[in-house]
């Protein structure tokens, strides 16, 4: 059952917004997506949030300006995904910005296959052997439930800074310095922070404190704003929740990218995405640049991506770019034959008579990759509307153990819902991390059926049927007037992602033609009825749908601005279709 709603907004506040200079379609948006006056519609720099008020920021910058004065050798451990990438660039190019060229700070990415998450004693002991050997680990995106790692590094010798976003386990590793607004005891407002967003708050605090040390002023301090290109990629490929906060950070970084100040792998990527950076929007970061740059981590090694982040050779950054677009295809390549086993084991007689009465779904295949299980999980989740785990060999089809990912949906808290499981059955789950709507974790091949079903009762306990139902909330139908391609350049301008949602718009079309492209795409051309109704057809898209419509139907789409041999059109992306409409 699919429930279509409109998004409620305060008219009153829409006015307000309209009479501030915004236009009337942009009003109702942002007052559908709770802003409530015309001051939260900036997103300039000075309303970035206070680092003073990020729990230990100020006393680990003061920490770090003093390895800085004392040059002590320091090595930053990065995750191996877009966020921990981008946040390892901002680190390595903010500490160096700030403490000369000579800042003997180095990189160490661990290998997603053999040495898991995070910052494990395995990853430290080959922080060890680095020459020179690093008198400080420094975490980014990671590090939050890493215990045994920060007692291992502290035996050899090793202080740890942890610079993560990820919810804390039940005790925090005894680090020398934790900074993570999700740890107990922090009051920052904004609890969205990627962990690049992090690494980047705590640049900001670094330079105030080297500025009162006399090593800076206001006219002579590096620009380390011109790094927030880097924290626009990496929050808007995570999918961290766009509150006002990442709004400023990611809009900035937009900026920087459109006016061509953005850093040589950045413009390198967009070129091997055929994109262009003068129109580059939230919607070419998270599905255009971050799954390129995800790629490598995901396949090969996160070494690979960091490389493009830190040159700034231009030919280099290419070479590193096109790269990664043929690893991306590969990644592509492996997706598709897992996503159909996947559906096809789905299918069959007993799973498929038993799908409708499941609230979650677990698979795994000898044959799978794991660098892609998270991919897939997200496809099937989006598929059945059910949280969806997918596990595969943690070392090769002959190993003992599985690696899974899991991702949710609204409302159910996917980490949460492991830790039930974890307690329930002590020994089930070998380890565990994430949030609410993501998660990775191990367990042994032989427990995979004990696992599904603890997992499944869980599940079934904690999903209602309201977060079960399918969703589709949008923003109402458009005038005629609005079918415009400067609309569509309107709405692309804007910053939209996870928690402000891309306006999706509803109407009802009479269907003038119909056909497949590529033989799994629909192509439409509509014409709006009702008060939207205009003579002009209108070119569609339904992207992964092969069934047609009927001659009249009730669509939820996106409005976006096609460019074909240098003339604009409007063009509908559809999401989906209304069949309870009774059209």
């Amino acid at each position: 059952m699919s429930l279509f709603s409109q998004r409620p907004f305060s008219e009153r506040t829409a006015t307000w917004f309209e009479q501030s200079g915004l236009h009337p379609l942009l009003a109702r948006l942002y007052a559908a997506r709770g802003l409530q006056s015309p001051e939260e519609l900036s997103l300039d720099l000075k309303q970035l949030l206070s680092p003073t008020e990020l729990k230990n920021c100020i006393s680990t910058a003061a920490l770090l300006a003093d390895i800085l004065e004392r040059k002590e050798p320091m090595l930053i451990v990065a995750d191996y995904d877009c966020d921990g990438a981008t946040a390892c660039a901002v680190g390595l190019r903010g500490l160096r910005l700030l403490g000369g060229p000579q800042t003997p700070i180095h990189f160490l990415v661990p290998n997603r296959f053999t040495m898991g998450y995070g910052l494990t004693p395995e990853v430290v002991e080959l922080a060890a052997q680095q020459t020179p050997k690093p008198k400080y680990l420094i975490t980014v995106d990671n590090g939050i439930a890493s215990e045994a790692g920060v007692d291992r590094a502290r035996e050899l010798g090793m202080e740890v800074i942890v610079t993560d976003h990820h919810l804390p386990g039940d005790r925090l590793p005894k680090a020398t310095a934790i900074v993570n607004p999700n740890q107990p005891g922090c009051t920052f407002p904004s609890k969205a922070l990627a962990g690049v967003g992090v690494m980047f708050y705590l640049l900001v605090a670094l330079r105030a404190e080297l500025r009162k040390r006399g090593k800076f002023t206001n006219e002579t301090q590096p620009k380390i704003e011109n790094l927030l290109d880097l924290v626009a990629l990496g929050t808007v490929a995570d999918v961290a929740q766009l509150d006002r906060n990442n709004r400023v950070l990611v809009s900035n970084g937009l900026k920087r990218i459109q006016t061509g100040i953005s850093q040589p792998g950045i413009q390198a990527l967009f070129q091997a995405a055929s994109r262009d950076p003068r129109k580059a929007n939230t919607f070419d970061l998270g599905f255009a640049i971050g799954p390129r740059l995800n790629a490598a981590g995901r396949l090969a090694d996160m070494t690979l991506g960091i490389r493009l982040l830190l040159t700034n050779n231009a030919d280099e950054a290419m070479t590193l770019a096109q790269e990664l677009d043929r690893i991306n295809r590969e990644r592509r390549v492996i997706e598709t034959g897992m996503q159909e086993a996947a559906l096809a084991h789905l299918a069959e007689d007993q799973l498929a008579r038993t799908m409708a009465q499941r609230t979650s779904i677990c698979l795994w295949n000898p044959e799978w990759h794991q660098g892609v299980v998270g991919i897939v999980a997200s496809r099937l989740k989006e598929r059945f509307n059910r949280p969806a785990i997918v596990f595969a060999p943690a070392d090769g089809a002959t190993g003992e153990e599985l690696r899974g990912s899991g991702r949710s949906l609204t409302g159910f808290h996917l980490r949460d819902a492991l830790d039930i499981v974890s307690k329930r059955e002590p020994d089930l789950i070998l380890k565990f991390g994430g949030h609410a709507m993501a998660a990775g974790l191990t367990i042994r091949k032989s427990d995979f059926e004990k696992f599904d079903a603890c997992f499944q009762k869980v599940a079934s306990n904690l999903l209602t049927d309201e977060i079960l139902e399918r969703r589709h909330p949008h923003d109402g139908s458009l005038q005629p007037s609005e079918f415009t391609p400067e609309i569509g350049d309107l709405l692309a301008q804007e910053i939209w992602g996870q928690g402000f949602p891309q306006p999706v718009f509803y109407g009802e079309f009479e269907i003038a033609q119909q056909s497949l492209m590529k033989e799994k795409h629909l192509r439409l051309m509509l014409r709006p009825l009702g008060a939207a109704a205009t003579n002009k057809p209108l070119s569609a898209v339904w992207f992964n749908r092969t069934q047609s419509l009927p001659a009249k139907a009730k669509l939820a789409y996106r409005l976006v601005t096609d460019r074909y041999q240098g003339q604009a059109r409007v063009q509908l992306m559809i999401e989906a279709q209304d069949e309870s409409a009774g059209t």
